[in-house]
């Protein structure tokens, strides 16, 4: 009896050893080592998978520890790195917790204001994307997925269809993401913050203006004014002038049609023929010159009600503008802004 009892204690010990010692890290290494957790993978595939990769030294010890812990149920899929070495405990926050290998990412800014020629520049010099690839695709709306691109007219004279509709922000994507991934990503920031606009639809419809008008002007609000606060006002001036269906030579407009900025437009620049040429059209240009704020965009929205019909711009460093309601008011507002370069 007694050698029958020691034998049972013999088996016993041996038998927790065996599970401690099964229990214990491996052999710590610098090295991490990556494991990867597939969708739908059981308990039992992931312990075999850490005894393979040689992060556990039993996966049926590993098992029975998840069931006496009530642990595994939540474990989340993904790449993962582990350091041998490291306990059951530790393994098991990790895959709880989702604490998969971050990928290697691209970042990149969009200034506000930026055209899609500016934007199509500024990839290539950072080596994101082919310059032609991208203005190519600025061109066919059909090839994106996002409800946005369905208010884009078809209309002749758009220079490029997606001007005005990639959300000037900073992106992060993952590294090897196309040209197609980075406009579909700017086109999406868009259509998320527009819906982040109370009443958008309603207010578009009340003011009997579509979402391609509204990112027009917001567009020409962006280029030709600096200080937030005027934003609204001008605004109010754009849309103060079509309703008077004057022509709202905005020397923005002339710019965008150009290669390069110019300092200072001359005449020969106002007689250029091109539909976004508001000296010499009426009425909007076909499309928006470049990607508004969200400022701009809600200044054209909710446009601030006032007679002006002109401003000027400040020549005082200020980046503001005085306003007039009559053209003699604004002949006097520039001799004042000239008077503050002297």
């Amino acid at each position: 009896m007694v050698t029958l009892l020691l034998l049972l204690v013999i088996i016993a010990g041996g038998a927790a050893f065996y599970i401690w010692n099964a229990m214990q890290p491996v052999q710590p290494q610098a090295q991490p080592v990556p494991f990867t957790v597939v969708k739908g993978t059981g308990t039992s595939a992931i312990a075999d998978t850490l005894e393979q990769k040689g992060l556990i030294r039993n996966a049926l010890v590993f098992k029975a520890y998840l069931k006496f812990k009530q642990q595994g149920s939540a474990f989340k899929a993904g790449k993962y790195e582990a350091q041998p070495g490291i306990t059951f405990d530790q393994i098991i926050a990790k895959l709880s917790a989702g604490d998969v290998v971050k990928e290697e990412m691209i970042r990149f800014t969009i200034p506000e204001g930026f055209t899609i020629r500016q934007m199509a520049d500024k990839l290539q010099k950072e080596g994101l994307a082919d310059r032609e690839q991208f203005l190519q695709l600025a061109n066919d709306p059909s090839a994106f997925d996002v409800s946005l691109v369905r208010d884009i007219p078809k209309q002749a004279g758009l220079r490029y269809a997606l001007e005005g509709y990639l959300f000037p922000e900073t992106y992060e994507l993952k590294k090897g993401s196309t040209i197609k991934d980075i406009v579909q990503a700017m086109l999406e920031q868009t259509q998320k913050r527009l819906n982040n606009i109370p009443d958008l639809d309603a207010k578009l419809k009340q003011r009997g203006e579509t979402l391609h008008q509204l990112l027009t002007v917001a567009s020409l609000v962006e280029r030709e004014v600096v200080v937030d606060e005027e934003r609204p006002i001008v605004a109010g001036v754009i849309y103060n002038r079509l309703k008077q269906d004057k022509k709202l030579e905005i020397d923005a407009t002339v710019q965008y049609m150009l290669d390069k900025q110019k300092e200072r437009l001359y005449y020969k620049d106002l007689a250029i023929k091109s539909p976004y040429n508001t000296y010499l059209h009426q009425g909007l240009p076909p499309g928006p010159i470049a990607s508004p704020s969200l400022k701009s965009v809600v200044a054209a929205l909710e446009p601030k009600a006032t007679d002006y019909l002109f401003y000027v711009t400040k020549k005082d460093g200020t980046h503001k503008h005085l306003f007039a309601a009559t053209y003699k008011e604004h002949l006097h507002n520039i001799q004042v802004s000239n008077r503050k370069t002297k």
